[in-house]
């Protein structure tokens, strides 16, 4: 973001003002090179935000000081607020954003694992992602609007994700054929929020042993 004095060019950067010479200016600004230092440099912020406070929401909740997020990130309040006005945008964020990379890791062990061991993997993975929504679960149910959008996106990112790793093992014969992509998510969301399973390494346990299960009776 630039702000152009009558004599000075003011280059507001990371809550700091530099001033440069107007001349110095122009010329880098008609070669595009400060525009996209700046854009690269807001979305590191921005990516650093995200993954400090779904770090901080892990320990401290969702509740934790604004600055406490700021600091881990390495920038200025002022960053955090031009990105989040408000604590729930930063909430839904971290939660998009988990849901985007649990979505995408599915075409990536399509390509990379046999089938079977695809979606045992993605389960996994998913069983993460749940981990992560069990501690922001008193947020996104408060009613506030910035979370309305969440359950649709969650829709229309992670159930076709689930679908394609499911009917290509049922493809090979790898699982059984009457297993839906829905039931899958609700039985490994369950588990996973389940205070019988809250224990270090528990809940992935009997996520692996749900997946086992899906080959009983394939092929037949």
């Amino acid at each position: 973001m630039f702000r152009i004095n009558m004599d000075h060019c003011s280059v507001l950067q990371g809550g700091l003002v530099v001033e440069q010479p107007e001349d110095h200016h122009v010329g880098a600004r008609a070669s595009g090179k400060p525009e996209r230092r700046v854009r690269a440099d807001a979305q590191r912020s921005l990516d650093a935000l995200l993954l400090a406070a779904k770090e901080v929401f892990a320990t401290s909740g969702v509740d934790a000081p604004v600055r406490e997020i700021a600091d881990k990130a390495g920038v200025g309040l002022g960053t955090l607020y031009r990105h989040f006005p408000q604590r729930a945008d930063l909430i839904a964020a971290v939660f998009r954003r988990e849901i985007d990379a649990c979505a995408d890791m599915a075409p990536l062990l399509a390509k990379s694992h046999p089938p079977f061991d695809a979606l045992a993997t993605w389960m996994q993975r998913y069983a993460a992602f749940v981990g992560t929504k069990r501690g922001l679960a008193q947020a996104l149910h408060s009613g506030d609007p910035a979370f309305d959008s969440l359950p649709g996106y969650f829709d229309q990112r992670l159930r076709p994700a689930l679908r394609k790793l499911l009917d290509a093992a049922v493809a090979t014969g790898g699982v059984r054929t009457d297993v839906d992509a829905d039931e899958l998510l609700g039985a490994v969301a369950s588990l996973c929020m389940s205070s019988h399973n809250a224990g270090s390494g528990r809940a992935e346990r009997m996520v692996a042993l749900l997946v086992d299960g899906l080959r009983y009776g394939a092929g037949t």
